[in-house]
């Protein structure tokens, strides 16, 4: 939806309610797009690496190779109802 800058003016209450409601909201000057309404989001906190240091446990063995596996995955299909 697009609306000039004196109906936004006049119905920013309204235009607020539709852009959280999902609608698109652009406002014009002069006919040309000039802003576009969003709803406000809290801003995502950084990350901060090792945030889970301690938490996460990785198996020793876990980059070994185990041919049991690989050789089900060989012989699997990907189709039940398909034919080797």
């Amino acid at each position: 939806m697009q609306v000039n800058m004196h109906e936004a003016k006049s119905q920013l209450s309204q235009l607020g309610r539709l852009v959280w409601e999902g609608k698109e909201v652009v406002i014009a000057r002069s006919g040309v797009p000039y802003l576009r309404l969003e709803p406000y989001r809290q801003p995502v906190a950084d990350r901060t690496p090792g945030g889970m240091k301690e938490e996460i446990w990785m198996a020793p063995d876990f980059d070994e190779h185990d041919e049991r596996l690989a050789k089900q995955f060989q012989e699997s299909t990907v189709f039940p109802d398909e034919v080797k």
